[in-house]
């Protein structure tokens, strides 16, 4: 069998060392056409009056729907692994976000 039989239908995928070390983030923002979905990463933190998008991923509509049903395969392995994830909820963030008060 040669190379090219044996790695049929299999993706070579490289992963750049920058990109290995990921970006946090506390915050997306998902906003969609007809054609695309956008979906921005963000963090902010409490303090700083200006957030950065810090990653902006561009999906078509069959990708963003398969990320969501990856997403929620995922995250019911982890359930079951670590228990159920708490979802606190959270105020919304106003859009002057960053320090009020006065010293």
């Amino acid at each position: 069998m040669n190379d090219n039989e044996n790695k049929q239908g299999q993706i070579n995928i490289e992963l750049d060392e920058n990109v290995a070390d990921g970006t946090y983030s506390n915050l997306a923002i998902i906003n969609h056409s007809v054609s695309e979905f956008i979906v921005d990463f963000i963090n902010i933190m409490p303090g700083v009056p200006k957030a950065k998008v810090k990653s902006r991923i561009i999906l078509t509509p069959q990708h963003a729907k398969r990320l969501t049903k990856a997403l929620a395969d995922n995250v019911a392995k982890f359930e079951q692994i670590h228990g159920e994830i708490k979802d606190y909820e959270q105020p919304p963030i106003p859009l002057n976000f960053g320090p009020t008060g006065e010293a």
